[in-house]
């Protein structure tokens, strides 16, 4: 019989037939998920609690009710976005001024919905620029950058510290790359990063904008800068300085924002938009847009428009007050349990991550500390009972957040991430005694 080989798969396709190290590590765990007894700290969910589940409700009536400014909210939509959703973000930002964005910021400027969130955009973004070398921090993003390199780009993760992206650390990178800085695609910086949830200043920023500026002058071509927001609506710690626009920043018209409805919304109305200066590159956008089926669902984005037009300013402050009480109740209980066993801890005053070193103690998926939390030791007294096992709890561990390639491979080995988002604290508590229990069995085997 002649042999047939399998379908052909294009360089993108053979990569993704093997699943991304995040993607095989919440699959494993999600098979044998027991509600109520398992905790999960990996997901990036949003607290159920935060969702306005009435006002969506409210929303999709008043929608419907009135076809004659909600046109046509069951059908397809246009590539770019619902217009009433448009003028409901622009509105939003200068009216509470966010980031400083004025009328004048956004003169120039236009609005691009996405198809499935933000991360449809930076997906997106993927198809209509060439591969080549894309900049980021260290810890990195790790699901984009890992869909990055399966297209074909080369990732550069630079190392954070306290204010974000070190911009000192990146001028060494650009100076080595040397002629190879014309092989430079785009910045992707996240304003609070994930995993860590360090909050890039305005200083960095500002920074940030210029370095790409200048860059751009030098290898005679735009290079530009994206600025991922999708937390920056939930810095919920006082202290900490207003965040500032970008696109304040920018005189040459590199800098797009890519922002989210998401974390102070719901995550299921898929509401990611852009904002950025108009031209063949944001039209690219809105062309690929339409080729992979129109901008979100027309009904949610109504939705999304009725709801920022009333009461979001009160939304937002609920949002940000849950998870700040949140953030103090689980950094107390951190100290509590895990104490001189955590090196250095990032998060706790944006998003919903902290992001933390252990003194001693490996996390990555082989470390006796993650195989005590995931119960596969071995052994019965740790893991349970076959058929009724301990709890679990899980995480993200470092390894997956750090550049293989990059400066923090050691250390990433003792670091990992994770979310007071989406369980609530007592099950959060819990998972911290489960912690302490880890490091101690860590240092019996070791």
């Amino acid at each position: 019989m002649t042999k047939i080989d399998d379908v052909l798969l294009s360089k993108y396709g053979e990569t993704s037939s093997v699943p991304s190290p995040v993607n095989r590590l919440m699959t494993d765990f999600a098979v044998g998920f027991r509600d109520g007894r398992d905790i999960n700290l990996g997901v990036g969910y949003v607290n159920e609690q935060t969702i306005p589940h009435r006002a969506i409700q409210l929303a999709c009536e008043q929608v419907l009710s009135h076809p004659e400014k909600y046109r046509a909210a069951l059908n397809y939509g246009g590539a770019q976005g619902s217009p009433n959703l448009i003028a409901s973000l622009r509105r939003f930002h200068i009216e509470n001024r966010i980031g400083g964005i004025t009328e004048q910021t956004l003169n120039g400027r236009d609005i691009v919905i996405g198809a499935n969130g933000a991360t449809s955009l930076l997906e997106s973004v993927t198809h209509v620029l060439p591969a080549g070398i894309v900049l980021t921090a260290d810890p990195m993003y790790y699901i984009y950058c890992n869909d990055l390199e399966r297209k074909g780009f080369k990732v550069i993760a630079i190392p954070e510290d306290a204010e974000g992206l070190d911009t000192q650390c990146l001028k060494s990178k650009l100076a080595a790359l040397g002629s190879e800085r014309t092989a430079i695609r785009f910045f992707y910086v996240v304003t609070v990063n994930n995993p860590t949830c360090t909050i890039l200043s305005n200083k960095r920023k500002r920074e940030l904008v210029d370095i790409a500026t200048r860059l751009s002058y030098e290898v005679g071509r735009k290079i530009p800068i994206f600025f991922d927001n999708a937390y920056s609506d939930l810095v919920h710690d006082s202290t900490v300085e207003p965040l500032a626009s970008a696109l304040c920043y920018d005189a040459l018209g590199i800098v797009y924002e890519v922002g989210t409805l998401s974390k102070i919304l719901a995550p299921g109305l898929r509401i990611g938009y852009l904002i950025g200066s108009k031209g063949a590159f944001l039209d690219s956008i809105i062309q690929r847009t339409s080729d992979i089926g129109f901008s979100a669902p027309l009904i949610n984005q109504e939705i999304a428009s009725y709801l920022l037009d009333h009461g979001i300013e009160a939304q937002i402050e609920k949002v940000n007050h849950g998870y700040q009480q949140k953030a103090k109740q689980v950094k107390t209980w951190m100290a509590e349990r895990l104490g001189d066993n955590v090196q250095e801890c990032r998060g706790g005053s944006a998003g919903f991550y902290f992001y933390f070193t252990l003194s001693n103690v490996a996390t990555g998926t082989t470390s006796d500390f993650f195989k005590f939390l995931t119960r596969t030791t071995g052994q019965e007294d740790i893991d349970g009972p076959r058929d009724s096992q301990h709890p679990k709890v899980i995480y993200i561990p470092g390894e997956h957040c750090v550049h293989p390639e990059g400066d923090m491979i050691e250390i990433g080995k003792r670091q990992l991430r994770i979310s007071y988002g989406f369980e609530e604290l007592p099950q959060i508590h819990a998972a911290l005694k489960y912690m302490r229990e880890a490091i101690a069995y860590s240092e019996t085997v070791r």
